[in-house]
């Protein structure tokens, strides 16, 4: 059994984290670390958990009694908890905040994207979970990158749920503010786009183009919904052929011949794409659930590396359909 500790576990990803893990058949959680909430059932901040656990929140960090943490902090924090505290060099972390995702001096942690990035998880100590954005926008890319494609700069457009915001209320996510309303925020200017850009270089071998990316604020609480616009005068035949062929090993990514909708992802570990081709403009639709494949979804697909086991362990959820 892997034995897990999870940092930072009253928030939404670490409610969603709990919820995979508690269902896993290889894992045992050891510990929930939250000072705010020390004492309290974790039921009683994640109610859909009751039922499932009787575990308790902890102030406590027993690193000796676990084989990985998952540190699901907020930006930021990571990296200075790892200044604070020295986490036992056999014990493996899978960080799902932004600290880590980019190449540096210094830097170990391996970028967790399995598509293109998995026999390096497999062997990491330390893995840094994609964000939710450049995880779907990674997804929709990198097969055009990896034909050579991303030669010109590439507009997209990606809407994603309220809880992508976390679960510290705020004023653009506010009920009455969010429902029946779109706003867009951080436009070109996302801090997701530079882990897009680093994965598309390291697939493509060179970027000359700039990722034009504009999120927006969607009135639902789960998915992510990008579409991607590239200009090439590749057959669109090809082009398809290309997808399905890199993805041919991708256990929940999956090229799709019609056209994809969030209610085929949400809830799963799923990413769907699909490609269409008007003149020399090669659109690209592709969608995840941002709290699942966009972060603890993969977080557990990662585990599942590190530790050999099955890479779907855990993770055979369905979506609705409806």
């Amino acid at each position: 059994m892997v034995k897990v500790g999870i940092l930072g576990g009253a928030g939404y990803t670490g409610g969603e984290l709990i919820r995979l893990l508690v269902n896993h058949p290889q894992v045992e959680i050891v510990f929930v670390n939250s000072e705010s909430n020390a004492g309290n059932l974790v039921a009683d901040v994640h109610e859909g958990l009751y039922g499932d656990t009787d575990l308790r929140f902890t102030d406590e960090l027993p690193f000796d009694k676990v084989d990985v943490l998952f540190f699901c902090f907020g930006h930021g924090k990571s990296g200075q908890f790892l200044k604070e505290h020295a986490v036992p060099a056999d014990v493996r972390i899978i960080d799902l905040a932004q600290d880590f995702r980019l190449e540096a001096e210094g830097n170990d942690f391996v970028y967790g994207l399995p598509e293109i990035n998995k026999e390096r998880i497999a062997n990491a100590r330390h893995v840094a979970n994609p964000g939710c954005f450049a995880t779907c926008i990674q997804l929709a890319l990198l097969p055009a990158a990896g034909m050579h494609l991303i030669n010109d700069d590439v507009a997209v457009n990606a809407i994603t749920g309220s809880t992508g915001a976390g679960q510290k209320p705020g004023a653009t996510t506010h009920f009455s503010w969010r429902s029946n309303n779109i706003s867009i925020y951080k436009p070109f200017q996302h801090q997701h786009v530079p882990e897009i850009k680093q994965s598309i270089r390291q697939v493509q071998g060179f970027l000359n183009a700039d990722i034009d990316f504009i999120p927006y604020r969607g009135d639902f609480a789960r998915g992510i919904f990008a579409t991607c616009v590239v200009k090439t005068d590749k057959a669109i035949e090809n082009i398809i052929d290309s997808y399905k062929v890199f993805y041919k090993e991708a256990v929940f990514t999956h090229y799709v011949d019609k056209a994809v909708d969030l209610k085929q992802v949400v809830n799963t570990n799923k990413c769907v794409v699909h490609c269409e081709k008007y003149g020399n403009k090669l659109l690209i639709t592709s969608c995840i659930d941002n709290l699942l494949k966009g972060a603890v979804g993969q977080a557990v697909q990662n585990m599942n590396l590190m530790f050999g086991l099955d890479e779907t362990a855990g993770l055979r959820l369905k979506a609705s359909g409806f």
